[in-house]
């Protein structure tokens, strides 16, 4: 597509992305559905240019303002120099001489809003609990993309046997520092069309999500709930833990969320996997297990922002108020899943988020109302389950895991057992 078309279409889905009225993955995905006539490069320019706006989208509403044209163009103009060099072809008169202004400055210089490209509700917190230079050290690492981690579906194949098979067409990949079952791949190939993918050799899973997995301790023949399960990738982590014995139910209050575990669960050759819409957490379902489940995963509702690598714009679509309803939920669930433990049972609460307020706040309160459930070292389950490092992974005896030090999304975990 010429340049000026492509920067035209960029203006648009940028335009409908920052009205946040949406999370931005799936407007961008219903965006290539309509304009079918991109190719791959140029999705993938889009999506990403897109992307770099969200994530330093305060440092570039300052710099637009010293441009001129539509403000959504301006700030795709930049977000575009960021990622793959501007054509100069799709540049208007004096646009080129704009950039090369804005490249020109020094960005040291500006005030801190516009270096760290947070809210202040969310910078003030991480700030307090990091330090300075940890502080920084977030912020650079939430301005980069993910990398794309695979886990090997140990049920079909072994790590080695998928990195060999995955060289054999080109893409390389290395194991995770953490996880047993984790690869690192290089760039963003076209996995779903590869065979170890169609076969159920591998699901995409960030390292840290695997970790939580492994928390759990699910073994052979046990009856395990993911209690929160979604589409269910920690669900198939679990499966394969159990080597497609016992019973793993997979609850959620979403059933077009259970709905896409159906074709992952194909692939992965699991039998032994129940998916169950329940209405909420003291749904009937769940009472008339109560007593009789080996491990519960608890993977709550939470602000997601442990996930700006992937997900930029939710922390412009965040808020405290939200992130304080999400704390309601989060302990109402925790005690209602509590309630499926047999004594002796494992329970690991978890969340994708960097707020003490939704992670040791929220287990603290669950300690302190149930005295009956006694708190277990991360370090410790964590080695027993064959994680390299698992000293780097913790704060105290739980799981903290953070994008700048351990490369992962941000996870929280916290496990106790049922005396």
């Amino acid at each position: 597509m010429h340049p000026s078309a492509l920067l035209e279409l960029g203006t648009e889905l940028l335009r409908t992305v920052l009205r946040f009225e949406a999370p931005a993955d799936g407007l961008v995905s219903g965006f290539f559905r309509q304009h079918r006539q991109l190719g791959h490069r140029d999705r993938h320019a889009l999506a990403e240019t897109v992307y770099a706006v969200l994530r330093r989208r305060l440092l570039f509403q300052h710099l637009a303002q010293s441009g001129a044209g539509p403000l959504e163009r301006r700030l795709m103009l930049l977000g575009w120099q960021g990622q793959a060099g501007v054509r100069q072809a799709a540049l208007a008169p004096g646009e080129a001489e704009w950039l090369a202004r804005t490249a020109a400055l020094d960005i040291a210089t500006l005030p801190e809003k516009l270096r760290h490209n947070l809210p202040d509700w969310l910078a003030a917190p991480l700030r307090a609990r990091l330090g300075d230079a940890d502080f920084w050290a977030l912020v650079e690492s939430l301005a980069a993309a993910a990398p794309l981690d695979l886990r090997v579906n140990t049920l079909r194949a072994r790590r080695e046997e998928v990195a060999a098979a995955l060289a054999a067409v080109g893409v390389h990949a290395e194991p995770t520092p953490y996880s047993p079952w984790g690869l690192r791949v290089d760039g963003k190939p076209a996995l779903q069309k590869m065979d170890v993918f169609t076969h159920g050799d591998v699901e995409v899973q960030d390292e840290g999500s695997q970790l939580l997995a492994l928390l759990t301790g699910a073994r052979r023949g046990e009856m395990v709930v993911d209690f929160c399960a979604g589409a269910g990738g920690k669900t198939l982590a679990l499966g394969a833990m159990m080597r497609n014995t016992g019973r793993l139910y997979a609850f959620d209050v979403s059933g077009h969320r259970l709905d896409a575990l159906k074709p992952r669960l194909a692939r992965s050759g699991l039998s032994n996997v129940y998916p169950v819409q329940i209405a909420h957490e003291r749904d009937e379902r769940i009472k008339r297990l109560a007593g009789k489940i080996d491990r519960v995963l608890v993977d709550a509702p939470c602000s997601g922002l442990g996930t700006l690598r992937r997900n930029p714009d939710l922390k412009w679509r965040q808020s405290p108020k939200a992130v304080e309803e999400l704390r309601a939920k989060q302990a109402a669930i925790l005690a209602s899943a509590a309630r499926l433990l047999k004594p002796g049972g494992r329970l690991v609460y978890a969340t994708c988020s960097l707020l003490d307020g939704e992670n040791e706040d929220v287990a603290a309160t669950f300690s302190a109302a149930h005295p009956d459930f006694g708190p277990r070292p991360a370090a410790e389950l964590l080695d027993q389950a064959g994680v390299a490092g698992a000293e780097q992974l913790v704060s105290g005896e739980f799981l903290r895991l953070w994008p700048h030090r351990h490369a992962t999304d941000g996870f929280f975990a916290a496990i106790w057992h049922k005396k």
